[in-house]
C-alpha cells in the first residue's frame, strides 16, 4: 500500500513526531544525558515505522520533500547571521586561538575520514560523512549534507550520517573526563579552590549557548519571542540574494550548494550591521534557526531508509573508532598546548572532546563535570560557547564544501 503525503500533511506529521521525540527524551534519562536532539528521536521513530513497512512489504510512505530545501536554506542563513567578527575581536586572543584550533580539527577530521575510506576501498565521501560533517558538525550539519552526498553516489548517506553524529555525541562525553584527568596528572596541574564554598557549576555559569548544531524545540529551553518583520525581511532578502549569486555562478560554470550564497550574504549583512552599530535581532534569528532546524531534522529522519545502513556499517564503524582516538590525542597534544598548558587549557581540552565529537552542549557537560571536582574555569566557559555559537558552523560549511568539490 502506497501512502502519499502532500506538503500540509508532511509538515503536520513532522510536528507530531517532533512532540513525540521531546516526550521520549524527557522520559529516557540517557537521551537527556547525551543531548540527543528531540527531532532526531522523533524522526527515527517514524523511520522505524517505515522500516517495518519495507521489511513486511505492507506499506510505503512517500513524503513531500521540497519543503526541506527551503528549511535548510533558512537554517544556514541564520548561521551566516551568527558570524559576527566584531564579537570575535571582543573575545580576545583566547577565542581566536581556540577558533584556529577548532578549524584545524575540522580539516584533519576530513583528511582522516577520507584517507581511511580510501584505504578500505570505499567511496572517499563516506569518510567525509564520518568527518567534520557529523562530528564537529553534529546532527544538523549531518542531515543537511547527507542528501548532497547521496546525489554524489554515497548509498545510505543519510542513515550513516545520523549514526555517525549520534556516535560522536556519546563518544565525546565519554573521553572528555579521562583526558582532563590525564592532563592534570601528567603536567602536575593543580585545580582551583571554590569561592565561598560553592561548587563550580555555580561559579562557571556559561553564556547562553546558541550553537546551531544542537538547537532544540523544547518549551523549557527556548524563549517565546515574537518574530519581527525586521528579522524576516533580513532573512528572506539574504536568501533571495544568495540564490541569485548561486545561479549566476552556475551560469559561469561554478557549481556551489544553494545554502552557501545565502549564508555568505547573511554574514556580510551581519558585519555591516555591527559596523554601523545598528540593532541586530539575534534572539529572533535564534528562534528562526531553531524552528527551521527542528523541522528540517525531523523531516530528514522521516525520509531516511534505514535498510541502506547495512551497506556501509562496517567501514563507518572503523572510521568512527579511529576518529575518537584521534580526537583524544588532538585535544591532548594540540588543544591543550595551544591554549596555554595550564588549568584553563586542560578544561578547554576536556570541553573540546565534546565540542569536536558532538556539540557545544556536550562540551559544557564535560567541563561542568570536570570543574565540579577540580575548581572553576571562567575562561573555558567563555571561550568554547562563543566559538560554538558564532563561528564554527560557518567555517565548517565552507570547509566541507571545499572537500566535497575536491572529491
Amino acid at each position: 500500500m502506497l501512502i502519499e503525503l502532500d506538503i500540509a500533511q508532511t509538515v503536520g506529521v513532522a510536528a507530531v513526531f517532533l512532540v513525540i521525540g521531546e516526550l521520549i527524551k524527557r522520559n529516557v534519562s540517557v537521551l537527556e544525558r547525551y543531548f540527543i536532539p528531540s527531532p532526531i528521536i522523533g524522526g527515527l521513530v517514524f523511520s522505524l515505522i517505515t522500516l517495518y513497512g519495507h521489511q513486511t512489504q505492507s506499506f510505503t510512505i512517500e513524503l513531500y520533500d521540497n519543503m526541506r530545501a527551503f528549511l535548510l536554506m533558512a537554517f544556514f542563513t541564520t548561521i551566516g547571521f551568527s558570524a559576527s567578527f566584531e564579537m570575535l575581536k571582543k573575545g580576545g586572543i583566547a577565542v581566536a586561538v581556540f577558533l584556529f584550533t577548532a578549524v584545524l580539527l575540522l580539516s584533519l577530521q576530513n583528511v582522516v575520514g577520507i584517507s581511511l575510506a580510501s584505504l578500505m576501498g570505499e567511496n572517499p565521501l563516506l569518510g567525509l560523512i564520518a568527518g567534520s560533517i557529523t562530528l564537529t558538525g553534529g546532527h544538523g550539519t549531518a542531515a543537511a549534507f547527507a542528501p548532497l552526498l547521496e546525489q554524489k553516489g554515497v548509498v545510505g548517506a543519510m542513515p550513516a550520517a545520523i549514526a555517525a553524529a549520534t556516535w560522536g555525541l556519546v563518544a565525546g562525553c565519554v573521553i572528555g573526563g579521562p583526558l582532563g584527568s590525564r592532563l592534570m596528572k601528567r603536567h602536575k596541574i593543580k585545580g582551583r579552590p571554590f569561592s565561598h564554598g560553592h561548587q563550580s557549576h555555580d561559579t562557571n555559569e556559561p553564556p547562553q549557548d546558541l550553537n546551531h548544531q544542537q538547537k532544540e524545540l523544547s518549551s523549557d529551553s527556548k524563549p517565546l519571542l515574537p518574530i519581527s518583520l525586521h528579522s524576516v525581511v533580513l532573512l528572506t532578502v539574504s536568501m533571495g540574494l544568495g540564490a541569485f549569486i548561486i545561479d549566476w555562478l552556475k551560469d559561469s560554470g561554478i557549481t556551489l550548494p544553494g545554502y552557501l550564497g545565502a549564508m555568505v550574504v547573511a554574514a556580510v549583512i551581519r558585519n555591516v550591521i555591527d559596523w554601523k552599530k545598528l540593532r541586530f535581532p539575534e534572539q529572533e534569528f535564534d528562534v528562526i534557526g531553531s524552528i527551521s532546524l527542528g523541522f528540517f531534522l525531523v523531516m530528514a529522519l522521516m525520509s531516511m531508509k534505514l535498510w541502506e545502513l547495512a551497506d556501509v556499517a562496517g567501514p563507518l564503524l572503523v572510521i568512527l573508532v579511529v576518529q575518537t582516538v584521534f580526537m583524544f590525542f588532538f585535544a591532548m597534544f594540540v588543544t591543550f598546548r595551544l591554549m596555554g598548558k595550564d588549568y584553563d587549557a586542560a578544561v578547554i581540552a576536556t570541553g573540546h572532546c565534546g565540542f569536536g565529537m558532538g556539540a557545544t552542549p556536550n562540551a559544557m557537560a564535560n567541563m561542568q563535570s570536570f570543574t565540579a571536582v577540580n575548581g572553576p574555569s571562567p575562561k573555558a566557559f567563555f571561550v568554547i560557547p562563543l566559538v560554538g555559537s558564532l563561528f564554527i558552523d560557518f567555517f565548517n560549511a565552507v570547509i566541507i564544501t571545499i572537500f566535497m568539490n575536491i572529491f
